[in-house]
């Protein structure tokens, strides 16, 4: 899908390779290979394309690359980063350092690197057009789509070594095949040019009797690779979305695609459009291949890719002056779960624990904050204190939350052009679905923002007793009454007193250039004062920069905690100060299972089911 639309601009001029000497063969003898660590043998030895890339890496400049298995936060201490890591079996990182500028090089080294493939691709992609046609297979899942190309590799490409067969696979696998729809998601425009291009070069190529390309185990690797990659997957995006340090890919147009790295924070990629015209066949397959097509009258897609994570694509020159550009927001695999917040100092065991007793006795909150800020994160972390056998419903524009109850409703609004299939195309809004799930019978309703007119009818759901927690933008409680009260969600302030808690999230920037993501303050809504015709609400728990610690503030005055929680669990009038004790218990609980390991989202979530 993206080979064909993007460059590598390499900060480094190459260094020349000996296509005579065979490194792999004398991989021993190989004076760079004796210079390598121990674990960076064992990746050359297991990812030709690497040493192949170390070869063409300027050593003696530069210096020899540091080598690391993971990355952890004391690497954010270098300075001038010259770093590999593995991001998966077959692709790496380099990140390099760029004393020119705030932001480093980023190098994904793809087997794309391996130079051979880049010469033998074409003879491979025109052979595999050659007999499409004759193929019967009708492939419907991608992963039907890979054992598809997987076979049609096989019947082009044989390994060089003697008596091994290309892929393991017998005769008659070789023979089946697809049918004319496989071009569909082959997605190859072979002109007659490349035709005679590939034919020029197949002169250079071994081939056996029967036609078949000649290659070796690592090129037959790489093209098996390249294939399902540019085909299948997302192109050129693939290792900026296996890559699990990544949070934030961004195009702005013609130029370097830039990301926002966990570890190395905002980085440029080598990988860069030329062409404006390139950048908007890249987009416009990229929004073919997660079904939302685009064009210059709907030039505007919010979508979520295969992985879950969050894309927005702006099509065409005459919005976007820079070309057209797209942003990803990375979700991860596995959610962070509320003791990894902690131990990035998100917030403390006290506040989470204050948090797991008014989630779990039916309270409603707001995550606020700005973009980018941890609100959805934040939000997804404290699912783990909903009761477990709970219904609970989750409504958003696109898909991001992730809860580890069984008794789950996902729903997802569905905007215009969006549906698949006879009959789809129709609108479903998020006020469609909030108003539908007041008929399910939920013990908990979860909504990934807040921003117009189903506001109201999240209200309407706290005024029947349908807890609801959701996400919204403002950067303050007063920003936040505001905005709940002003066009277009026009709340009346006698009625935001059902909201009973906001929690303001920000990221901020250290005095050491880090941005790191806090809980600014914990607030507790009491109510509207119609004399003062002002809102009352008491800061629970604040942080504090200077110590970048968390406060306690509200202790011995929390309104939730002595009106509603200490009634509910059956304390007397006269005891209700024993409501903070078993905040306390709960904070000390959550330690100890922060001490025996118990931090991974799920691993939280089953041993808060036996709690």
């Amino acid at each position: 899908m993206g080979s064909l639309s993007v460059a590598l601009n390499l900060p480094f001029k190459p260094e020349p390779v000996d296509a005579t000497f065979d490194m792999f063969a004398d991989i021993e003898s190989d004076a760079l290979f004796k210079m390598l660590p121990a674990n960076a043998k064992e990746y050359v030895q297991n990812s030709p394309h690497l040493f192949e890339y170390l070869h063409t890496f300027p050593v003696n400049t530069y210096g020899l690359p540091l080598f690391l298995s993971e990355l952890k936060n004391d690497v954010r201490s270098i300075k001038a980063p010259n770093v590999i890591y593995p991001v998966n079996d077959t692709t790496f990182v380099h990140v390099l350092s760029d004393p020119d500028d705030v932001r480093n090089f980023y190098i994904p080294v793809e087997p794309s690197f391996l130079h051979s493939v880049t010469r033998i691709l074409p003879v491979i992609e025109s052979k595999l057009i050659d007999i499409i046609d004759g193929l019967d297979t009708d492939p419907t899942t991608n992963r039907e789509r890979e054992d598809v190309i997987k076979k049609m590799l096989a019947s082009v490409a044989v390994v060089q070594s003697p008596g091994v067969d290309a892929a393991g696979m017998t005769a008659t696998e070789k023979r089946q095949g697809v049918s004319s729809r496989l071009v569909t998601f082959l997605n190859t425009d072979f002109t007659a040019q490349n035709r005679m291009k590939s034919g020029k070069l197949s002169r250079d190529i071994p081939i056996t009797p029967d036609g078949k390309v000649i290659v070796s185990r690592a090129e037959y690797q790489a093209l098996e690779y390249l294939l399902i990659r540019d085909k299948i997957d997302m192109g050129v995006l693939k290792p900026f979305l296996s890559d699990p340090y990544i949070e934030d890919i961004s195009c702005d147009g013609v130029g370097p695609i830039f990301i926002e790295h966990k570890i190395f924070k905002g980085l440029k990629s080598v990988v860069e459009f030329k062409l404006s015209s390139e950048l908007d066949d890249f987009v416009v397959k990229v929004a073919e291949r997660i079904k939302r097509p685009i064009t210059y009258r709907s030039p505007v897609v919010d979508a979520t890719l295969p992985d879950g994570s969050r894309i927005n694509i702006v099509y065409g020159t005459q919005i976007s002056k820079h070309g057209s550009n797209f942003t990803i927001r990375k979700v991860n695999e596995v959610p962070l779960s509320i003791l990894n917040i902690i131990e990035n100092n998100g917030l403390d065991y006290l506040s989470a624990a204050y948090l797991w007793i008014c989630i779990e006795y039916g309270m409603s909150l707001f995550v606020s904050g700005e973009t980018a800020s941890g609100k959805t994160t934040l939000l997804n972390a404290i699912t783990t204190f909903i009761p477990p056998e709970n219904k609970i419903i989750t409504i958003e524009d696109t898909s991001e939350l992730n809860i580890p109850h069984r008794n789950w409703i996902r729903e997802v609004a569905l905007a215009k052009g969006k549906g698949e299939g006879d009959g789809a195309g129709g609108v479903v809004t998020m006020f469609d679905l909030l108003k539908a799930a007041l008929h399910q019978r939920p013990n908990q309703i979860l909504v990934g923002e807040i921003r117009g007119i189903e506001g109201s009818v999240a209200f309407g759901a706290m005024q029947t007793g349908h807890p609801v927690m959701s996400t919204f933008h403002a950067a303050s409680v007063e920003k936040l009454i505001q905005r709940l009260c002003g066009d277009p969600i026009n709340i009346p302030k006698t009625y935001l007193d059902n909201l009973n808690l906001v929690i303001i999230q920000s990221a901020i920037k250290r005095p050491d250039g880090q941005t790191v993501r806090r809980m600014i303050s914990c607030n507790e809504l009491v109510g509207y004062n119609s004399e003062t015709m002002g809102f009352t609400f008491i800061q629970m728990f604040t942080w504090d920069p200077v110590s970048d610690t968390f406060q306690w503030t509200g202790k011995g005055s929390s309104f939730l905690l002595e009106n509603k929680i200490a009634t509910l669990l059956g304390i007397p009038e006269n005891r209700k100060t024993e409501i903070y004790l078993e905040v306390e218990k709960r904070a000390k609980i959550l330690e100890r299972l922060h001490k025996a390991g118990y931090v991974k989202f799920w691993d939280l979530f089953h041993m808060m089911t036996k709690i």
